[in-house]
């Protein structure tokens, strides 16, 4: 039986960790530059009505 490689769980860990905090950064430099997540291509959505998302209907709405 093969033994596990530590070494590689570690370094597999240590990148997620580095994506995790990049996109952080971006999405920190992305608001304080005003833009909102999934800005990009937003007017290509069917229920946008200007640039904002159709309201939820009485249909749509979870029942209390």
């Amino acid at each position: 039986m093969a033994t596990p490689n530590y070494g590689f769980e570690k370094r597999q860990k240590e990148l997620a960790k580095k994506r995790k905090k990049e996109d952080k950064l971006k999405a920190k430099a992305d608001r304080k530059a005003g833009l909102l997540p999934g800005d990009e291509g937003y007017e290509d959505e069917p229920d946008a009505v200007d640039g904002h998302a159709a309201p939820a209907t009485d249909a749509q709405a979870p029942s209390a």
